[in-house]
């Protein structure tokens, strides 16, 4: 198979990469396009090259089935310092994406345009590596140091408009882009042709502006070695030669390459992948969803509005009376107010997503509804009374899903008709937020609906993750495990701040006890008492005690920790230590890597559970609610990939 193919118009030809599905820089196709320089460098009649990617991208980076191999010849490096350094100048013009190597490749032509709606950037430090060829060198000799590592440490892409306002790119064109490169390409001609990024200056900044964007990156990393290493390379960009800053980014990235953090973000990245399209849907086709409601109009259900809405769904919302409609709205607005305040959002975007939204208390509203989201108290007589109105309100084809944390769908949706169309649909808060997505079939859920949901969820941007029926399904039984842990290192004499920092040093943003103070422990407390009334031996916990003391956390003013007035900042209490000393024995106080330890293990005992239960389909399902619901920091790869890769040190026995 060819995948790189020469054609000309006029005086200038047009290289085209055919590596579907996106392009990657395979070794193969980087043969070819080394051999693509040579052959047009020899011929007479060209005067210069636009290189263009066939199908719906330009370069999507490296061949992913390559990742775990060691480099083959030509090394990407070479190729971009080939294509830079030839005598026919080259343009990269740039449709889909343009990104890792294939950004680096674009930056060894002279010219770089772009159609309106491609992107651009770096995601290497995803993948717990840096850029390998010239990537952090290269540039901030183009856009400057300041812009260079906002693109390369965050690795998120920019849009063609962003990317031409700081100089990435030259120009923006809507309609034909080989079209309109080849007619800026003429043009160019006529002009000074631009210096190679390898022989342009780079600005040195001084030490001061070092030291603080060192400390942000520091801060924001949380133990992930990528970013670090990244903003070194970036440094040593501005004070070495090209030469020896290339050689410096590439024995970085080398290194990184095979690291244990690498390894453990490329199994969550091969997850992601597997985990949006399911093995046993392909070929199902998906039922159309062009149309939504929710019920309920809570902080759940108005986050679950508003990422459908973002979605570009229009949403109808269902509430009990008019005040509730009112609180409903309300409770939208004031998402999307955020939104347009941390800058996610114009205000003309919120007056498109707006005119898509109403609200009402008549269940004939849902006539049109392709899809249901049920978002209600978490009570079994109120959910299934809902249930029993979609039923007698919605069409047979409309898909109904409960949005449920803990309790049985089937419950709830016992004696609703077509029970082929029941799922469960369980978001996490803040909806319009967080990644994961949790789709619980029932017995009866057929292959249409489960197909329709997780198209809802590539749609919504989301991460699903396919679940059994269980108490908590995966993630909230795996939270219960890891509490319930915590507080069993507790009573043994573990100080509670000990165990806090312990986890944010493994990496997660908060402790668990600081992460109920922020939800509140009355919600666990209600699940419990929930679980005692229904017959079910609950022993008590030391969360029931703070609660049956009204500290429910950060509301209260207290939880695990007090809180002063108007100040999140959590402060060991004296007055938890007296009401828990009974419970409270003087064992030893563990290190941070063994309190770490014991509690990972404790969750992956419980995925073992789960797995060996058939309610999740793999381990790597089990690490992705653990990243994506629960804070369990990407690098580390969850709690099963810990698990499988102990014998290499990266899950220390307690």
């Amino acid at each position: 198979m060819t995948l790189v193919t020469i054609a000309y118009r006029d005086d200038i030809a047009v290289v085209t990469i055919d590596n579907p599905p996106v392009n990657a820089l395979s070794r193969a196709l980087r043969q070819e396009l080394w051999d693509a320089v040579a052959m047009i460098d020899a011929d007479p009649n060209v005067r210069a090259v636009v290189l263009t990617g066939g199908g719906r991208t330009f370069i999507a980076g490296a061949d992913v089935t390559e990742f775990d191999k060691p480099p083959e010849p030509p090394h990407l490096p070479d190729l971009v310092a080939r294509i830079e350094e030839t005598r026919k100048p080259w343009l990269a013009a740039i449709h889909g994406s343009a990104l890792g190597g294939g950004l680096e490749i674009a930056l060894g032509c002279r010219y770089r345009v772009a159609l309106a709606n491609a992107s651009l950037g770096f995601p290497e430090v995803m993948l717990g590596v840096v850029p390998g060829a010239s990537g952090t060198v290269r540039t901030p000799r183009l856009i400057g140091i300041a812009a260079a590592l906002d693109l390369v440490i965050s690795g998120k892409p920019v849009t063609a408009a962003r990317a031409r306002t700081i100089g990435l790119i030259d120009a923006v064109f809507e309609g034909d882009l080989v079209a309109s490169a080849v007619a800026f390409r003429h043009d160019a001609l006529e002009a000074d042709l631009p210096l190679p990024l390898a022989k342009r200056p780079v600005e040195r900044p001084d030490p001061a502006f070092w030291d603080e964007q060192f400390a942000v990156v520091a801060r924001r990393a949380r133990g992930e070695v990528a970013p670090v290493k990244a903003f070194d390379c970036l440094r040593r960009a501005t004070e070495l030669s090209f030469a020896e800053a290339l050689a410096f980014e590439r024995e970085t990235f080398l290194s990184l390459r095979t690291s244990d953090q690498a390894a453990a973000l490329r199994a969550v990245f091969f997850a992601e992948r597997a985990a949006a399209r399911p093995g046993d849907l392909a070929g199902v086709e998906p039922r159309s969803i062009e149309r939504a409601a929710v019920i309920g109009g809570g902080t759940m259900g108005a986050g679950i509005a508003v990422a459908l809405l973002e979605a570009g769904l229009p949403v109808v919302m269902i509430e009990r009376d008019a005040e509730a409609v009112a609180r409903g709205i309300s409770n939208v607005r004031k998402i999307f107010s955020g939104s347009i305040k941390r800058g996610r959002l114009t205000e003309t975007d919120l007056e498109v997503m707006l005119a898509r939204f109403t609200a009402a208390t008549d269940y004939t509203a849902l006539a049109d509804a392709d899809l249901v989201v049920e978002a209600v108290f978490e009570d079994m007589a109120v959910k299934r009374a809902v249930f029993a109105q979609l039923d007698a309100s919605c069409r047979p084809t409309t898909i109904l899903a409960t949005n449920t944390s803990y309790l049985d769908p089937r419950d709830i949706a016992e004696g609703v008709s077509h029970p082929e169309r029941l799922i469960g649909l369980h978001f996490f808060s803040p909806a319009n937020v967080m990644k994961l997505l949790e789709i619980v079939p029932l017995t009866e859920t057929d292959a249409r609906t489960r197909a329709s949901v997780f198209a809802l969820a590539r749609r919504l941007r989301k991460v699903p993750v396919q679940s059994g029926i269980c108490e908590g399904f995966i993630g909230n039984r795996i939270l219960k495990r890891y509490r319930a842990a915590a507080e069993t290192l507790v009573r043994q004499g573990t100080p509670v701040a000990a165990i806090d920092a312990a986890m944010r040093e493994y990496g997660f943003a908060m402790g668990p006890f600081e992460a109920q103070d922020l939800g509140g422990l009355d919600i666990a407390y209600a699940q419990r008492e929930a679980s005692r009334l229904a017959g079910r031996d609950v022993p008590h916990a030391l969360g029931d005690v703070l609660v049956e003391a009204n500290r429910k956390g950060q509301k209260t003013g207290g939880g695990w920790y007090d809180y002063a007035d108007g100040d999140r900042n959590p402060v060991p209490s004296s007055t938890v230590a007296a009401l828990l000393a009974e419970h409270v024995s003087d064992g030893p106080v563990l290190s941070s890597a063994a309190i770490s330890a014991r509690l990972v293990e404790e969750m992956a005992d419980e995925g073992e559970r789960i797995l060996a239960e058939g309610i999740a389909q793999s381990p790597e399902d089990i690490d992705l609610v653990e990243i994506h619901g629960y804070g369990y920091p990407r690098w580390r790869g969850g709690p099963m990939h810990a698990k499988r890769t102990r014998d290499a040190g990266q899950f220390p026995r307690a």
